[in-house]
């Protein structure tokens, strides 16, 4: 009797990243080494951020500062980019005078402001 094949492992990164809902999956290659890999993952529609406010860029802006700022830590550049469609973090502040959102997570609704 066979045992079931095992699931990948657990992602090796904390709960906090971005990648840790997407999972990972096995490739295995024709030597049947297996490569553990993240799956692909996909950047959420905007509308799906509950907007609390806005910050206007200023010369001298961070990502990581605005995150530390609004987030309350420097490592959750990840959810401004995502709330407002950047790809590269530098895009949210190289451009003084650009608003940046500032959301709840994803899928989380809440009061503007409150």
């Amino acid at each position: 009797m066979s045992l079931p094949p095992l699931p990948p492992p657990a992602p090796p990164v904390p709960s906090t990243s971005r990648y840790f809902p997407v999972g990972t999956s096995v490739y295995v290659t024709v030597t049947g080494e297996e490569i553990v890999f993240f799956r692909r993952r996909f950047i959420p529609p905007p509308a799906r951020f509950q907007l609390l406010q806005m910050h206007r860029v200023v010369e001298g802006d961070r990502h990581d500062n605005l995150s530390a700022r609004y987030l309350g830590d420097p490592e959750q550049f990840w959810r401004l980019c995502d709330a407002n469609a950047v790809l590269r973090p530098e895009e949210l502040t190289e451009t003084p005078g650009r608003r940046v959102r500032i959301t709840l997570p994803e899928g989380i609704a809440g009061t503007p402001n409150a």
